[in-house]
């Protein structure tokens, strides 16, 4: 089974190839995508519409590149995914109606893919793919949650954030710290220069003997700080962000290893784009090896939004049995999707 992926929830257009033998787990084998990241610069975070705009544009080249470097033709492919949701629902709407007529000219099934279970499933594609089952630390743009997962398509929601995401602290910090867009990486690059004890920022909900999260008051400390520091932020500024850093990171490590108490798993699975923040991984991998814990992770390149989770995604739930590829091509989005949905 050779499963066609488009990705175009946010700013990336993803487009990849996986193939399914049998019972073994897909390979990837083409994939091609493009940051919108420089074109949103000068506005300061993603504009909805431009990002509609530049999808329609990349998504076609983006997916001859991925049949060319897989050696395919376009009528090889079986299976064609696409994100369904949540994200902008323009974005959404550009990859879901490329995808259902690319299906609909090929004469093949289409199928719908949550953006989650896609993060959630990509840690499969790496060269060291855990196995069920396991709790998951899902880091993902909005969305901050610990999960139990059993199989494909059986999960249990531990914890989520309440307010904004670690994924938001970080951008939104990083914004009030004037580092640029995106936020996240430029806030993790400025902190290395910078002391994570320099100031004492609050930790939320760290002893609420739950496992949700809440970073909303730590984004209104950062500003506090920022603010009382005055002129001297500019000679600060990477002492604030490396404490920054080091509050939403002990909050995540210890909430996971919170989950993975409660559920007495010994694999952890960790995915999303602020799972590729370095000082996340290293304090994980120490606190997780203290304990006879296994840690996977998607490739690094595999961290932010791309086709191939979704392609991935797409493969493991009809490999499974989860859900069946459709020929009916009329298609809709769903911008807000609870990953307990699916």
């Amino acid at each position: 089974m050779k499963v066609l992926g488009i990705e175009s929830s946010c700013d990336e257009t993803g487009v990849a190839l996986v193939e399914a033998l049998g019972s073994q787990l897909p390979v990837l084998r083409g994939q091609a995508l493009h940051s919108q990241v420089e074109m949103h610069q000068a506005y300061g975070g993603v504009v909805p519409e431009l990002a509609s705009r530049d999808h329609i544009r990349r998504v076609l080249p983006l997916a001859r590149h991925a049949l060319a470097e897989a050696g395919w033709t376009v009528e090889d492919v079986d299976v064609v995914a696409y994100t369904r949701g949540p994200g902008l629902a323009g974005a959404l709407l550009v990859g879901a109606g490329v995808a259902c007529a690319l299906g609909a000219s090929l004469g093949k099934p289409v199928l719908g893919v949550h953006h989650l279970e896609g993060h959630l499933l990509s840690p499969f594609l790496s060269a060291d793919p855990p196995s069920f089952p396991f709790v998951a630390l899902l880091v993902s743009g909005g969305h901050t949650q610990l999960m139990r997962v059993e199989g494909v398509g059986r999960y249990e929601l531990l914890g989520e954030t309440i307010d904004d995401a670690a994924g938001e602290a970080f951008d939104k910090s990083a914004k009030l710290l004037g580092l640029g867009y995106p936020g996240g990486p430029a806030l993790s690059r400025t902190a290395q220069g910078g002391s994570g004890t320099a100031f004492k920022l609050p930790r939320p909900l760290l002893h609420s003997g739950d496992l949700d999260f809440s970073f909303a008051g730590l984004k209104t400390a950062v500003l506090t700080q920022a603010k009382k520091l005055g002129d001297e932020l500019g000679a600060r500024t990477a002492d604030l962000a490396a404490s920054t850093e080091a509050a939403i990171v002990e909050v995540l490590v210890k909430k996971s290893l919170a989950a993975l108490d409660r559920t007495g798993e010994k694999r952890l699975v960790v995915a999303g784009g602020v799972g590729a923040n370095r000082v996340l991984r290293e304090q994980l991998n120490a606190a997780c090896a203290k304990r006879g814990v296994r840690v996977h992770y998607p490739e690094l390149h595999l961290c932010t939004d791309n086709g191939a989770m979704i392609a991935m995604a797409a493969a493991m739930r009809l490999q499974a049995g989860m859900q069946e590829a459709t020929t009916v091509y009329a298609f809709d989005v769903k911008p807000r999707w609870p990953l307990a949905e699916v």
